[in-house]
C-alpha cells in the first residue's frame, strides 16, 4: 500500500486513483484548497482530521470509493469539497464476496526452516512460549472469588525469589452452571498454553462444566504443575484458598527452573487485533502490521486474523487468496451465520462502527473492514478456525470471533497465539495475560498523548518518515524483542488481569 500525498501542503491523503474522496491529514477549515487528485478542491465546510471529503461531485445513489474499493452509497447528492460521513453515506445493499478482480491464491512454498529466532521457553510437549506464567482458572463464576483470592497472595514482592516466573494470574469469568463446550475449549486452551508453566483449575463442584468434564473432554493432565480443586470437596472457600495458595507455592520453584533458549520464528503465533480504530488505522498501523505478518509468514510462522463482523464487506480480499475453495467457502459460511445472528438480535452488521470509530472518520462497516483486513497482509489464507480452536496450520489463518476486543483475543490465545499485536487509532489500554500485547498507534498524536500505553508509532508512515514496508520491519523487530522477554507497556503497567473474556453465545438461563 502506498500513500499518495498532495502537493497542496500535504493536507490530504489520496489512497487510490479511482477514489472519489480524499482523507484530511489534519483539521481543514472551510475555504481551504486541497488537491483532489484531478484538480484542486475547496472545502465547503470544516473537515475534521481523518475524515473524508468529496474530491468531485457524487450523485445520490452513486458509489463512494476509498482504497479503490466501494465503501457505501451516497444517500444524497454530495458536492465536491463536502464532508462525506454518516449524514450522506450509507452502506447500501450489495454483495461482493464473489467480486472479480483478484485471482485465487496459488500454493506458495513456505520456508522449511526459519532463519530468525527469538528467545523463548521450550515446553515438554514441544510448544514454544514467550512468557512463563502460572494460571488459576475458574470453571464457573461461583469459583471466581476463590481464584482471585489465590492469585492475590502472589502480588507485590511475593515472587521476588522466582525471577523467571512472570506472574500468577486469575482467569475468571461470568459463566454460570450451563454446559458450554466453547468455554471448556477456552479453559483447556489456556491450561495447555505454551506461555503457561503450570495451572490450578478451581470449580464449585455442581456446575455442568465441571472440572472432571473439562479435563476428560480435553485430555488435560494432572501432575505437580497441573492441579485441580473443588470447593464443595475442600471445606469451603477459605480452605480452598489456603490449599490453592499452597499448591501454587509448590509450583513456583518448578516454574522458576524454566530458561529461555533460541527458538525459530516459525513457532511464533501472532494474533492480529485492532480496537478503537480511526480512519488512519487502515492507512498506517494496519497495513504496516500486515507487512509484518507477511514477513512472519515468510519465516514459517503463523499470523491470526479474527473479528468476523469486522471483515464484512471486505471478505473478497480474503476469499480470493484462500489456499483452497473449501477455505473460502468456510469463511463465507461464517459471515452468513453472523448475518443471521445479528438479525436475530435486532441489529445489522453496519451498527458495528462505534461512536469512537465514527468520530475518528470511519462511516460504514465496509470502510472499517477494508482497513481491518489490511492487518492480514497479502499471504494466502491457509485455514479458518472456530472460536478457541487449536491452531495447527502455518501461515495466515482466520479465527471466528466477535469484534469485542477482549473476547476476540481470548479466543486467539486459547487457540495458541503466544503474542498479540494490537493496532488502535483512538487509544487503548489493552493487555491480556498470559500473552504480551504490543500496541501500535495509527497516528503520532495518539502515540504522544498516550505514551504510557503505546508501544509503536505507525503515524511515522503518515508523516512520510517510514514506508509501510519499513514500518512492518520495525513491528517485526518489536515482535522478536517482545517474544524474547522485552516487556510491553501494558506489562510494565501491570495490566492484563481483567481481559479474560470467553465469548458467550445463546440464552442465559
Amino acid at each position: 500500500m502506498t500513500l499518495e500525498t498532495t502537493e497542496t501542503d500535504c493536507l490530504v491523503i489520496r489512497l487510490h486513483d479511482s477514489d472519489n474522496i480524499v482523507v484530511a491529514r489534519e483539521e481543514l477549515p472551510a475555504g481551504c484548497v486541497v488537491d483532489g487528485g484531478s484538480g484542486t478542491v475547496s472545502c465547503r465546510e470544516p473537515i475534521p482530521a481523518g475524515h473524508k471529503l468529496a474530491s468531485r461531485s457524487i450523485a445520490a445513489g452513486e458509489g463512494v470509493f476509498k482504497y479503490g474499493q466501494l465503501i457505501g452509497l451516497a444517500s444524497s447528492e454530495i458536492a465536491a469539497g463536502s464532508l462525506v460521513h454518516s449524514h450522506n453515506l450509507t452502506m447500501g445493499e450489495f454483495d461482493r464476496r464473489l467480486a472479480a478482480g483478484a485471482e485465487p491464491a496459488t500454493a506458495v512454498p513456505q520456508q522449511a526452516r526459519s532463519s530468525l529466532f527469538f528467545q523463548g521457553y521450550r515446553r515438554a510437549d514441544g510448544g514454544a512460549g514467550t512468557r512463563n506464567h502460572i494460571l488459576v482458572l475458574s470453571t464457573v463464576n461461583c469459583s471466581a472469588t476463590v481464584c482471585r483470592g489465590i492469585a492475590d497472595a502472589f502480588r507485590g514482592d511475593a515472587l521476588e525469589a522466582f525471577p523467571n516466573v512472570d506472574g500468577v494470574v486469575a482467569c475468571t469469568h461470568a459463566f454460570g452452571c450451563m454446559s458450554n463446550a466453547r468455554l471448556a475449549r477456552v479453559l483447556a486452551g489456556y491450561a495447555r498454553h505454551p506461555n503457561v508453566a503450570g495451572f490450578l483449575m478451581v470449580g464449585l463442584g455442581c456446575e455442568s462444566n465441571s472440572i472432571g468434564a473439562v479435563a476428560a473432554s480435553h485430555a488435560l493432565p494432572e501432575h505437580e504443575l497441573a492441579r485441580y480443586l473443588v470447593i464443595q470437596q475442600q471445606g469451603g472457600t477459605r480452605s480452598t484458598i489456603d490449599e490453592g495458595i499452597a499448591l501454587v507455592r509448590g509450583m513456583l520453584p518448578l516454574a522458576n527452573r524454566c530458561r529461555r533458549e533460541p527458538i525459530p520464528l516459525s513457532e511464533l503465533v501472532v494474533g492480529l487485533e485492532c480496537g478503537g480504530s480511526d480512519a488512519y488505522s487502515g492507512m498506517s498501523a494496519n497495513p504496516a502490521l500486515g507487512r509484518a505478518a507477511d514477513l512472519l509468514v515468510e519465516q514459517g510462522g503463523t499470523a491470526v486474523l479474527s473479528e468476523t463482523p469486522e471483515i464484512f464487506g471486505a471478505e473478497h480480499l480474503l476469499t480470493h487468496r484462500a489456499a483452497t475453495p473449501e477455505i473460502a467457502e468456510r469463511l463465507l459460511r461464517l459471515l452468513d451465520w453472523w448475518r443471521q445472528y445479528a438479525a436475530a438480535n435486532g441489529v445489522i452488521l453496519d451498527n458495528n462502527p462505534s461512536a469512537g470509530n465514527r468520530a475518528g472518520g470511519l462511516t460504514t462497516i465496509i470502510e472499517k473492514s477494508l482497513g481491518a483486513v489490511a492487518k492480514g497482509g497479502s499471504s494466502p489464507l491457509r485455514g479458518v478456525y472456530d472460536y478457541a480452536e487449536a491452531l495447527s496450520a502455518k501461515g495466515l489463518v482466520f479465527m471466528d470471533t466477535p469484534g469485542y476486543d477482549p473476547a476476540s483475543v481470548t479466543g486467539m490465545i486459547a487457540g495458541g497465539a503466544n503474542l498479540i499485536c494490537f493496532t488502535t487509532g483512538r487509544g487503548s489500554v489493552f493487555g491480556s495475560k498470559p500473552v504480551p500485547s504490543i500496541k501500535i498507534a495509527s497516528n503520532s498524536r495518539l502515540f504522544h498523548n498516550m505514551r504510557d500505553d503505546m508501544d509503536l508509532d505507525a503515524g511515522l508512515v503518515l508523516a512520510g518518515e517510514e514506508s509501510v514496508d519499513s514500518m512492518g520491519r520495525i513491528i517485526l523487530d518489536a515482535v522478536i524483542a517482545t517474544a524474547s522477554g522485552q516487556q510491553t507497556k501494558s506489562e510494565l503497567n501491570g495490566y492484563g488481569d481483567e481481559e479474560f473474556t470467553p465469548w458467550h453465545v445463546g440464552a442465559l438461563l
